[in-house]
């Protein structure tokens, strides 16, 4: 016996399927809005204190994801808005993955902890205060034993302009061939500084790599594309010869990104992230 086939129903027949056609809502006052374009200052000082420790404290979260989290080594700095002697900094001994803002320390220009428990990483310190004194339009400075930082730190060279990527540093980044040991005095940190000179990072030969910015999230999204740039050009010199961007077309391009508003948002959407998947680190 053959089947027998009914008839598909016509959907579409009955006008109830349809959703009612919606106006499109337009911007009556359309206007640009670019990634570059400066973030809108906070109301207050508390606001803006409030805002560096929220982002200080998901970095170190972030920089735990990708792995720059190697023993006790690395730390992240703030400067206060209103103590501009002051930053805001991870306290020895929690591990990045786990600190939380009220975690955060606050240290005087003396290494003296004004807020929190601690205790104070020295080398954080000596490096970090020296980098907030020397460059007064620096809010956070990055640094942390990555692996492929320290890789590239041996080398004892910069960067070359290898891939667009990498154009974010093209002469944008200072070498410091002086490591000597641990950092434990400020007077390496402003040698340090000095080698940083009005750059947005420094390699630190046999060390790793540093990054400083205007804000947290610079800072912070720039180490991790430091450490990228570092990682990428080892890989391109352990399958060959690479090829570098001309220095006119490197220089251009660095104008084009190199600018901290792309960082800012760059380091935002990992922000939202964090702060969906570990709401904690809020507290």
């Amino acid at each position: 016996m053959s089947a027998v086939l009914k008839p598909v129903p016509d959907v579409f027949a009955d006008a109830s399927v349809h959703s009612a056609p919606t106006a499109l809502a337009v911007n009556p006052h359309p206007q640009r809005k670019d990634w570059f374009d400066p973030a809108p200052a906070r109301p207050t000082l508390e606001a803006e204190r409030r805002y560096r420790k929220e982002r200080l404290a998901v970095a170190f979260r972030l920089f735990a994801q990708f792995g720059f989290d190697y023993g006790l080594a690395g730390h992240i700095t703030a400067r206060d808005p209103e103590r501009l002697d002051h930053f805001w900094v991870n306290p020895l001994g929690i591990h990045f993955s786990q600190i939380k803002v009220s975690d955060l320390l606050l240290v005087n220009a003396a290494g003296e902890i004004v807020v929190g428990e601690g205790p104070l990483n020295r080398a954080a310190f000596a490096i970090h205060a020296a980098l907030h004194e020397v460059r007064p339009d620096v809010v956070a400075a990055a640094h942390t034993h990555s692996t492929y930082g320290k890789a590239w730190s041996a080398l004892g060279r910069k960067l070359d302009p290898l891939t667009q990527d990498a154009c974010v540093f093209y002469g944008d980044h200072g070498l410091f061939d002086d490591f000597s040991g641990v950092v434990l005095e400020t007077d390496e940190g402003f040698r340090i500084g000095k080698a940083l000179g009005q750059h947005k990072a420094v390699i630190l030969k046999n060390h790793g790599i540093l990054t400083a910015g205007p804000s947290v999230e610079s800072a912070a999204w720039w180490y991790i594309a430091l450490e990228n740039a570092c990682q990428a050009q080892l890989l391109a010199e352990a399958a060959g010869t690479p090829s570098p961007i001309s220095p006119e077309v490197a220089a251009l391009t660095h104008s084009q990104i190199g600018r901290p508003g792309g960082a800012e948002h760059a380091f935002q959407s990992l922000y939202d992230i964090v702060v969906r998947q570990q709401p904690e680190v809020l507290q």
